[in-house]
């Protein structure tokens, strides 16, 4: 029943409400209905009552990072060029975390024209002081160093404000208890770099009333925590005080499977520090074959509870193969052990476990639109706004979808997927290494070259589509693929069958590992196969390259259409 199952929708797109001049094309591709289902091993693997599973954000969720406010926390991650971007979570558990908004959610606050899905906004940093949210990131490619302010974390955010003067990457802000602000990045070194990969963690004063940095910038991490083995891209910091202490956490070693996370300990934010010496957080000590492997671990940010505990969100990944993962970097949490006066993730050899003991804090009830674990989830598409989890690449310029009736509806547009541009083209996260996504479209393709569908994507250059295109003429169900930038623009065919009718079409995609299935349906309960067992590999950030996971949605182009 149409709403039956339909989740709250959360902010819009923000297409309609922000962009004026609804752009006219060809006839309008409209989506019935969509239904996400996933169902892990991992997250199958058995529960105590008073513990919880990993990861607490699956999918594409990088480079988390946390703030506490009173009894509640809040999150925020990675998205690069996808708008809107910059989700807001909140959470009081730590473990069931509700999307209330996106922090870069108006054209006109970034613009990713023409830059790769892997550009854009990197690691965000988010912090609260005195009244006001606070997140510092960097625009790859697309402005540098920037801050947005909010009295409220579900928005409004301000527009960016520039930080000209700090270059690199992963700026962090930290408050000290006098409310002198410090701000923390990733930079060259003072000197010549001695080797590839080798980085510096650069601090100075901020003035949070202005916005800007004061006074000069001092360089507090050379490399790493021990130069001479040559340690590789120290990046993303963060400072924390505990019992009078500075702690600063920083990622070392790429964010590939060498990943880790280190730590420091000072007298004072711009040092002199010293380093624990080895990693607190790391998997790559680990025999790659074990059972329910995680990997890349690292880029942490840590958070004490109003219970004095101290936990850690960070990247990991679950592969399916060797180092092939499709479902992105995702948000883990685990607990803080302190030893010594140093915080302990992980010990060496430690892997991270399936399950972790929950918080001692109030157990909050399961969100509205899950985020881990296995479940199905059905947009009907009956709401006045799509949930806030819908994203598009890059930053739309018109109005091209609406919802009316009941249906998602599509103008197909000039741009595709597979360019550099922004296309009509709606989706949210593959979260499960085995999932099915499926819809209903509605879609005559009257004119050559006209296409509809479902897409899994990872980048312009690799992807899947399952849908209705006009074949010269010929109305015809066709499954396209591109495996890189050497494939036509419009995809490589693999399969297709003719279409009888102009009736609505049932579309599922199905991914089992590195293995996707495409199948098709009319009125009726049961699927048809049109492609099976296709190369999912090519979905992998290993072949694909880049730092997102894929992504699954609903895809409308014409060549007659608008740009």
């Amino acid at each position: 029943m149409k709403g039956a199952r339909r989740i709250l929708a959360g902010l819009s797109l923000a297409l309609l409400a922000a962009i004026p001049g609804r752009a006219q094309g060809p006839e309008t591709a409209s989506f019935d209905w969509f239904e996400y289902a996933g169902n892990d091993t991992t997250f199958n693997f058995p529960k105590g009552a008073n513990e919880y599973r990993n990861p607490v954000l699956a999918g594409f969720y990088s480079d988390p990072s946390i703030t506490r406010v009173g009894n509640d926390y809040y999150l925020t991650a990675s998205t690069f060029t996808y708008f809107p971007g910059l989700p807001v979570f909140r959470s009081r558990d730590l473990v069931n975390w509700t999307q209330i908004g996106n922090a870069i959610d108006r054209p006109g606050m970034l613009d990713f024209d023409g830059l790769g899905l892997s550009r854009g906004v990197f690691a965000p940093s988010i912090s609260h002081h005195d009244g006001i949210f606070y997140i510092v990131n960097t625009c790859v490619d697309c402005g540098g160093n920037f801050i947005i302010t909010a009295k409220n974390p579900a928005g409004p955010w301000s527009d960016p404000v520039w930080i000209a003067d700090v270059p690199g990457i992963d700026p962090s802000l930290f408050v000290d208890d006098d409310g002198s602000a410090w701000l923390m990045n990733n930079a060259a070194p003072a000197g010549p770099a001695l080797y590839e990969g080798h980085r510096a963690i650069w601090i100075r004063r901020f003035d949070l009333k202005a916005l800007k940095t004061s006074g000069p910038s001092t360089m507090i991490v050379d490399g790493g925590v021990d130069i001479s083995q040559k340690p590789i891209w120290a990046e993303g910091p963060h400072i924390f005080k505990r019992d009078g202490r500075y702690y600063l956490i920083t990622a070392e070693g790429g964010t590939a499977i060498n990943h880790s996370q280190v730590v420091y300990r000072g007298d004072r934010p711009e040092g002199p520090w010293t380093a624990y010496p080895r990693p607190i957080l790391t998997q790559r000590d680990l025999e790659p074959q074990r059972r329910y492997p995680v990997t890349s671990a690292g880029h942490a940010d840590f958070v004490e509870t109003q219970n004095g505990e101290w936990w850690a969100t960070f990247l990991a990944i679950r592969p399916y193969g060797d180092d092939l993962y499709n479902t992105g970097r995702e948000t883990f949490l685990l607990p803080v052990h302190w030893r010594d006066g140093w915080p302990i993730l992980t010990a060496p050899g430690q892997a991270i476990a399936p399950v972790v003991r929950y918080p001692d804090l109030p157990r909050e009830k399961p969100p509205a639109i899950p985020t881990s674990g296995n479940f199905v989830l059905r947009e009907e598409f009956d709401h006045k706004a799509l949930a806030p989890y819908w994203m598009t690449p890059r930053v739309p310029k018109s109005a091209w979808h609406r919802l009316r009736g009941g249906r998602l509806e599509l103008n197909p547009r000039a741009a595709r997927i597979s360019e550099r541009l922004q296309p009509s083209f709606i989706a949210r996260r593959q979260q499960h290494l085995t999932m099915t996504a499926s819809t209903s479209l509605s879609f005559a393709a009257p004119v050559a070259g006209d296409k509809a569908g479902l897409v899994v994507y990872q980048d312009d250059a690799h992807y899947y589509f399952i849908g209705i295109v006009n074949d010269g003429g010929q109305r015809m169900l066709r499954v396209e693929r591109r495996a890189g930038a050497s494939d036509p623009a419009d995809g490589v065919v693999l399969a297709s069958a003719p279409l009888a009718d102009k009736a609505p079409m049932r579309l599922r995609i199905a991914a089992r590992g590195g293995r996707y299935d495409f199948s098709y349906g009319g009125d009726g309960q049961g699927w048809t196969p049109l492609l099976m067992d296709a190369d999912g590999t090519i979905l992998s950030t290993k072949v694909a390259g880049g730092f997102v996971g894929a992504m699954i949605g609903l895809y409308a182009h014409s060549l007659s259409g608008p740009h």
